[in-house]
């Protein structure tokens, strides 16, 4: 296994597959539509028009087919035929799976996406997914590199005008940021605790030219973020709160994300089980896709104030470990009796996100974490469950998924009927729910909007993660994409411009969403 140098071309190369080999995919009517001539460059001298056109006609996918047109050096492979309503047009999933199963891992290879401009952006970042960066395998870093370049063949609306070199940047850089989330969840805490996660804070902000505002160990009691001292004090290495701010001068609003950094999740003394544990390096995912959609952000030229806010702690067992009855004062200022040391995402979320309403002032505030386990069974392995204040962000949300390939859906939002499986006689609230079988992720994710207030004025969304955030044991980079589409009428770039569902038509009322509501004015 080498270490993979993905890159993203407007041209049209020429390559021999005995040389460099090929894999060209698409949906079935797309590659029926396309001759031979956008391909030739990539299959002569070992494949002619013929065969070509007959391996396409021969195609019968069912979810996908594939067909080899030269060993193994060359194939054709058709992505599924239809895609529900909700589900990604791109067939994002279908990609990945694809590009894993038919390049096999030359030197030199190219991968052909024939799409519609309209999935470009999903097809760039899918194939992303399909080459993780971590790996500790012997031999691993010893191995040359393995060269992928990834070309577009536009069909339909549109096809005439190719892919910009904007364009091209824009989808390198994001899919660099999909693969280094995904490389920061596939490590392991003995390697990515919570000092090595300010490192990748500090990486991006010298990249960006940025320094970070961090606040770790006592200085995070002593400042009143009870939510993340609480949760990582018994660690050996200290919890932190780091903020990396992007404020141009136009700028007329301010966004902020949170993400959920917890580098390990024991469950704290109320500890997981044997099975439950691995794989609990994974509870950093919505700080690392916050992470990579900040840095692809800003390289892009977001036009607002951003800030990227991360919740850092391991959630780790000791002397000094959270015990169930404690009562810890959150920067929200409101009390929190723990009844279940595992339920520790929502409190380093509620000191975030109070920051962000308190300190930042921000007129937005997106909270990203693996949260529950109960978000897998609400919306299953591929979509995230989304919680919003907003009728119009929610309807966004879902379509910047779709457009991205990191499909969300909504949960249910009704805090007067949920909140209340957080009643406590001696604090503010419990930080777990009394009826587990009652809208549990949605409780969970209420849990973190009551520290800004349920009569918060401005625009609150939440994204739980936990199952699309990997695809089996590895990381899926989840997030990156999801963030940079929802907010890309505020990015300089035309490719996200185009993916973001911000000042498009949403409903059948005609209404722009861009004037739904002054609070969502990202033009």
């Amino acid at each position: 296994m080498a270490s993979v140098l993905l890159q993203f071309s407007s041209g049209n190369s020429v390559s021999d597959p005995n040389a460099r080999s090929v894999l060209i995919l698409g949906q079935l009517p797309h590659l029926k539509s396309i001759d031979f001539e956008p391909v030739r460059t990539k299959l002569e001298p070992r494949v002619n028009a013929e065969t070509f056109k007959a391996a396409v006609e021969s195609l019968r996918p069912s979810p996908t087919d594939s067909v080899p047109l030269w060993v193994n050096n060359a194939t054709v492979a058709a992505l599924p035929l239809k895609a529900s309503r909700h589900n990604a047009p791109s067939r994002a999933h279908a990609v990945t799976k694809l590009v894993k199963s038919y390049l096999p891992g030359l030197s030199k290879e190219c991968i052909v996406v024939v799409c519609e401009r309209s999935t470009v952006f999903a097809s760039g970042c899918a194939i992303a997914r399909a080459f993780p960066i971590f790996s500790r395998k012997a031999g691993y870093k010893s191995a040359g590199p393995r060269v992928v370049t990834v070309e577009f063949i536009l069909v339909g609306e549109n096809r005439d005008k190719g892919l910009t070199e904007e364009d091209i940047k824009t989808l390198a850089v994001t899919a660099d940021a999909v693969r280094h989330a995904a490389r920061i969840v596939d490590t392991p805490c003995n390697e990515m605790n919570t000092d090595h996660f300010l490192r990748e804070v500090q990486r991006v902000g010298g990249e960006l030219g940025i320094e970070p505002l961090i606040i770790r160990g006592e200085e995070l009691q002593k400042r009143g973020f009870g939510g993340i001292y609480g949760v990582g004090k018994a660690a050996a290495n200290p919890p932190a709160m780091a903020v990396l701010s992007h404020k141009p001068d136009s700028a007329t609003q301010t966004i902020a994300w949170v993400g959920k950094g917890i580098v390990y999740d024991t469950g704290g003394l109320s500890i997981k089980g044997k099975t439950a544990m691995p794989g609990m390096k994974r509870d950093c995912g919505g700080a690392a896709g916050v992470l990579g959609a900040f840095a692809s952000a800003v390289k892009m030229g977001f036009k607002e104030n951003l800030h990227a806010i991360f919740c850092l702690a391991e959630n780790s067992v000791g002397p000094l470990s959270a015990r169930p009855d404690d009562i810890h004062i959150l920067y929200s200022g409101r009390s929190v009796e723990i009844n279940n040391t595992d339920a520790e995402g929502r409190l380093v979320l509620g000191d975030g996100v109070a920051y962000a309403a308190k300190d930042l002032k921000a007129d937005i505030i997106l909270d990203m974490a693996t949260l529950t386990g109960a978000q897998g069974i609400s919306t299953g392995k591929y979509h995230a469950g989304l919680l919003t204040n907003s009728e119009e962000w929610e309807e966004a949300a879902a379509k910047a998924g779709r457009s991205s390939g990191d499909l969300v859906f909504p949960l249910v939002y009704c805090p007067e009927l949920h909140f209340c499986e957080f009643g406590s006689v001696v604090a503010d609230m419990k930080n777990s729910v009394m009826d587990r079988g009652n809208a549990q992720s949605s409780c969970a994710g209420l849990f973190i909007g009551s520290h800004i207030g349920f009569d918060y004025p401005g625009t609150w969304i939440h994204v739980d993660m936990a199952a699309p955030s990997h695809s089996g044991e590895r990381a899926t980079g989840f997030g990156v994409a999801l963030l940079v589409a929802l907010f890309g009428r505020a990015s300089h770039s035309a490719l996200l411009q185009s993916v973001s569902p911000l000042g498009q038509k949403l409903s059948n009322e005609d209404e722009l969403v861009e004037n739904a509501s002054k609070k969502i004015r990202l033009v």
